[in-house]
């Protein structure tokens, strides 16, 4: 089944075995009515660590069984971010999610040396899927949210995870754009020599499974009149799967365009840990947690 929306990857992933996730400072409804839907659905089973007043509240507001979630108390966000991360390393969790808590304070969890769930030398990158109404198919991106400026080596390590994703929903073979912002060859800019550097690694095998061009840019990647009118020949240009970008900057204000001009749907993940970690805003809504979660079971192993 070619999967062009967020629903039908959560279609997919309810064909699979349930997962079981661990959500970090639970305390709040959209996180609740994520994990909730996400158990009805099948997806995974849930252990909320948090508050378990506060827990007990939103569930009676939502009208929804506190019964089905297994739920430890822990009032401390931070006490219960590292508490999560140890039930995930104590193999009761496949999928570790944060709740109601700042975003540094759940990598802090995560990187923790003693407790955290970042295995030595691994290169965490955050990865996203797009349903944007604009594009004719699910964009794959990052990284948006974690790596400021990666070098030849972290982008190496982001096109993994991009393609991994683009394979895990059912993508054979992902066409990866490595993005700049000219499609020229321009030897004064680090990001064009990256991109060329990955694109010829992959012409010549050594990166595997995927189609990747570079560099190209955001409108020669996604638009094929734009790659017709440049005479530009390639696999990639005009259907891009996946989007690499060469900085944080230019990935985010993808990223928040996409979902405030746009209003497009995302899933977003953090991959290289121990187990794929939901990292939602605080503030996004119940729906983008729910294909968070979903994009992690699929994920998981």
């Amino acid at each position: 089944m070619d999967i062009t929306k967020l629903d039908q990857m959560v279609d997919l992933v309810k064909s699979k075995p349930r997962k079981r996730l661990v959500a970090a400072n639970a305390n709040d409804e959209h996180t609740i009515q994520a994990v909730n839907a996400a158990v009805d659905m099948g997806v995974i089973d849930a252990t909320l660590v948090g508050d378990t007043a506060a827990i007990e509240q939103v569930c009676k507001t939502l009208n929804i069984d506190i019964n089905k979630f297994k739920i430890i108390h822990e009032t401390v966000d931070t006490k219960a971010a590292a508490m999560s991360c140890d039930l995930i390393n104590n193999g009761e969790g496949d999928i570790l999610m944060k709740g109601l808590l700042p975003t540094d304070k759940y990598m802090r969890a995560i990187l923790n040396k003693e407790r955290g769930l970042c295995p030595p030398n691994a290169t965490l990158s955050h990865v996203a899927v797009i349903e944007n109404p604009a594009y004719h198919k699910l964009l794959i991106v990052g990284d948006v949210a974690i790596i400021p400026l990666p070098d030849l080596k972290q982008k190496q390590v982001i096109l993994r995870n991009l393609v991994g994703t683009a394979k895990a929903i059912g993508i054979a073979k992902p066409k990866v754009a490595l993005i700049c912002a000219t499609e020229q060859m321009l030897a004064g800019m680090q990001a064009c020599v990256d991109a060329a550097l990955i694109a010829k690694m992959a012409e010549r095998g050594q990166i595997g499974g995927a189609y990747v061009d570079g560099p190209l840019s955001l409108d020669i990647a996604i638009d094929k009149e734009t790659a017709e009118i440049k005479k530009l020949k390639s696999d990639v240009a005009g259907d891009a799967d996946c989007l690499l970008f060469p900085n944080i900057e230019s990935g985010n204000v993808f990223y928040k365009c996409c979902t405030k001009f746009n209003h497009a749907e995302i899933g977003a993940i953090l991959m290289g840990a121990k187990v794929p970690c939901v990292l939602s805003s605080r503030g996004d809504s119940a729906k983008t947690k729910l294909y968070s979660i979903s994009l992690a079971a699929l994920l998981a192993k």
